[in-house]
């Protein structure tokens, strides 16, 4: 049987805005000002700790980057406690999947608690049961490892597996770990980076473009191949 493993952060649901905004007023405690949108979206798919190590060296920021962590944690969570969304199409896509008895996984770079707020804030806690933070495995992506994680929790070969990404980062992570890939870029100008390319399904215009019952007939045609 196939097994789908979900990305969290720009792909299940819109949080960007919040990581954004947490990051800009963690950053401006120490003294950094006009970190932008623009900036934020280059560390699109990239998890949370590795974010900040590169941006205290960047900005040459003292303090230690498990302060940081902390603070922007404590930021993102006032903030998706208070309004997370996710995308319609999606939670369709993870209702019919539930429904058929497919095993289903997150695997983020975000830390698990904020997993855990931003899914119970959106009821697909009730779905999504098997979760992976980056903060459990050794190396976050683009390394494979929270994908590999993911499918030995839920019992399955990678190679049965496919993940559902929305950066690059997050299909090269499938891509070495052996799964396919359906790509729903969260930034739509990203479709034609390279990471994507390898991608088995991909939605070039983003979430405007993915539904539910296209990417389900997809997933549908694997079935008998696989089986």
């Amino acid at each position: 049987m196939i097994s789908v493993i979900f990305d969290l952060d720009g792909t299940l649901v819109d949080s960007e805005p919040n990581y954004y905004e947490s990051g800009r007023r963690t950053l401006a405690r120490h003294g950094v000002t006009g970190f932008t949108w623009e900036q934020h979206a280059r560390f699109i798919g990239i998890g949370t700790l590795e974010t900040l190590e590169i941006l205290r060296d960047r900005y040459g920021i003292e303090a230690p980057v498990e302060q940081l962590l902390a603070e922007q944690n404590a930021a993102y969570l006032e903030l998706a406690r208070t309004g997370t969304e996710a995308f319609p199409e999606m939670r369709r896509f993870v209702e019919r999947l539930h429904a058929e008895g497919v095993p289903m996984a997150v695997a983020s770079g975000s830390s698990r608690e904020a997993i855990d707020a931003v899914l119970a804030g959106t009821g697909l806690d009730a779905l999504l049961t098997t979760v992976v933070s980056a903060e459990e495995v050794p190396h976050g992506k683009p390394a494979p490892d929270v994908f590999l994680e993911a499918a030995r929790r839920l019992g399955a070969d990678p190679a049965d597996c496919v993940a559902v990404e929305d950066a690059a980062p997050g299909a090269q992570a499938a891509r070495a770990a052996g799964m396919a890939c359906v790509a729903v870029p969260y930034v739509a100008a990203t479709a034609d980076d390279p990471a994507f390319a390898t991608a088995a399904l991909v939605f070039r215009s983003g979430h405007a473009q993915f539904t539910a019952a296209a990417a389900h007939e997809w997933l549908s045609s694997l079935r008998p191949a696989r089986a």
